[in-house]
């Protein structure tokens, strides 16, 4: 959360990403759709980069604009996609619902849950989707293959599985807090703490690769969370309580509905007050650069448990 300044070093593929996205099929010349954002994250050039680096030709499409992107996609009929499972689901919707028949063949999707509902309407739609696990600290830690049996580490780096805010490993197999090292000269990382959760898989993946492999994201080790690709943060929401004066506790429930995440602040009101509403909400999506629904509830109604943030999507097993 907040600014991060990384090293990008002159390399064809710096963030080591180009790796997954041929696992995932990608060829020489794929035109790829990268719907990943260019602005104030790493997350458009790590990808970007990557698909030119195995000759891949580009898109640089960012999110949004979805008839925009329909129209592109019209023109230039690319194979691929990366970018948000959410966002690849809306523009395949659009495109349904104006008779239009997608090129897209394969994808890369990262930043947001994918679980497995979402994942068959995708395959059913003729795309192979593989997730990759990534970070602007590390770039990829982790990738899928088309045999859907876990994350294969990627082999730059060192995985760790430890037990929440201790450090001290735990057995394979045992859910606990992602620590990757990295042994880059470039930007050397030492057991750096991703805040994630997950498990060693046992054996190898049935595609062949022998790396080490991971179940995938399950959840967060504390309670910032990631929502559509974004950190939200218990500060996030103090901050938005500081804005607010007049109102009790805040809770941010994070869910799915529509296969898309979604979030809603429950805030302790004396009144069901619409212009407070709007202006929570306002306020909500100016800390977080994110929009989400508004509940007004009764004083005393929140749980004194200390939990800002409540998330409650499914953990893809």
């Amino acid at each position: 959360p907040g600014p991060i300044f990384e090293p990008e070093p002159a390399h064809p593929d710096p963030w080591n990403v180009a790796r997954g996205l041929h696992a995932a099929g990608f060829r020489p010349g794929d035109v790829v759709l990268n719907t990943f954002s260019y602005h104030l994250t790493p997350g458009g050039l790590m990808l970007d980069q990557a698909a030119r680096a195995l000759g891949c030709p580009v898109i640089p499409a960012g999110p949004g604009n979805t008839e925009q992107q329909l129209q592109v996609m019209a023109a230039f009929r690319p194979a691929a996609y990366c970018g948000t499972p959410d966002f690849l689901k809306i523009l395949l919707d659009a495109a349904a619902a104006k008779g239009i028949a997608p090129s897209l063949t394969k994808a890369v999707v990262s930043g947001a849950a994918f679980p497995p509902s979402l994942q068959a309407e995708i395959a059913a739609r003729g795309i192979a989707a593989c997730q990759i696990y990534a970070s602007a600290d590390l770039g990829c830690i982790a990738y899928e293959t088309p045999a859907r049996a876990g994350l294969v580490v990627n082999e730059d780096v060192v995985l760790e599985i430890v037990r929440p805010g201790t450090g001290s490993p735990v057995p394979d197999g045992e859910v606990g807090e992602v620590l990757v090292t990295s042994l880059d000269i470039r930007r050397p990382l030492i057991r750096f703490s991703l805040g994630d959760l997950s498990a060693i898989l046992p054996g190898t993946s049935p595609c062949g690769r022998t790396n080490r492999r991971i179940k995938g994201w399950m959840g967060r080790a504390e309670q910032s969370t990631k929502v559509k690709g974004m950190f939200v943060t218990p500060a996030q929401i103090a901050e938005v309580a500081r804005r607010h004066r007049d109102i009790g506790r805040l809770q941010l429930v994070v869910g799915r509905a529509g296969e898309q995440d979604v979030m809603t602040l429950k805030a302790e009101a004396p009144a069901d007050d619409a212009a407070l509403a709007d202006a929570l909400g306002a306020t909500l999506a100016a800390v977080t650069k994110l929009k989400g629904a508004v509940e007004l509830v009764s004083p005393g109604t929140l749980a004194n448990d200390g939990k800002v943030i409540v998330d409650t999507r499914p953990v893809v097993s």
